[in-house]
């Protein structure tokens, strides 16, 4: 019987996947490519990681309210001002015209701040969404969008000081996103994101690697 449920499970998964696919709209196609040129900039540590972002983030505020996904409709929105602020950082250059921010790694203190800062945020999606849930948000999985939204401010924020340990919040943020975008029938995103799974862990493997070197240098 546990053979027969499992066959019919995934018969169901790959049918659901497959008619998503198909109503994927132009919108979410440009949103994706643009997001995975964007992650791919931000590995190797190219400033165009920001204006292609951009496209991507404005895209998807109008595509999670769309859908009720408030938690990522307000990371999304979060992306676009903190990729602003990111963009003014990493352009930065001294009277050598080199680049002022590096890639470095959390001091101690630095991985509590962070932790601290997932916290809050964390407990806010939660519980405004919570609230948000009875009316506005019905689609709203308040832990799922919670969780996926806390991680995402974390990675962000840390990208924008260029630190090694975003990459370890948008792993996490990743992994939280496939199926959050599968239920929510945006089967392309999901793919999209476990695509951006892959290579977060490859841009984690290269900024410690490039953070090595700025220690070195030093």
């Amino acid at each position: 019987m546990s053979r027969i449920h499992l066959h019919v499970t995934l018969t169901e998964f790959w049918s659901q996947f497959v008619a998503d696919l198909r109503q994927t709209s132009l919108l979410e196609f440009v949103a994706v490519v643009s997001g995975i040129v964007s992650v791919w900039l931000s590995r190797i540590e190219n400033i165009w990681v920001y204006p292609t972002g951009l496209a991507n983030t404005i895209i998807y505020i109008y595509l999670s309210f769309k859908s009720s996904l408030i938690g990522e409709a307000s990371v999304n929105f979060y992306y676009t001002v903190v990729s602003i602020y990111g963009w003014v950082l990493w352009a930065r250059k001294n009277e050598q015209r080199q680049h002022i921010l590096q890639i470095t790694k959390s001091s101690g203190r630095e991985w509590v701040q962070e932790l601290a800062f997932f916290g809050f945020f964390y407990a806010v999606v939660y519980f405004a969404l919570t609230y948000l849930k009875k009316g506005f948000a019905p689609l709203a999985i308040p832990w799922a969008d919670a969780f996926a939204s806390a991680t995402a401010y974390t990675g962000m924020w840390l990208m924008a000081k260029k630190k090694v340990e975003s990459w370890h919040f948008w792993i996490a943020t990743n992994i939280a996103s496939i199926p959050l975008y599968f239920v929510k029938h945006y089967a392309f995103t999901s793919v999209y994101y476990l695509i951006l799974l892959i290579m977060a862990v490859s841009g984690l493997m290269e900024w410690t690697r490039r953070a090595k070197k700025v220690t070195y240098a030093a």
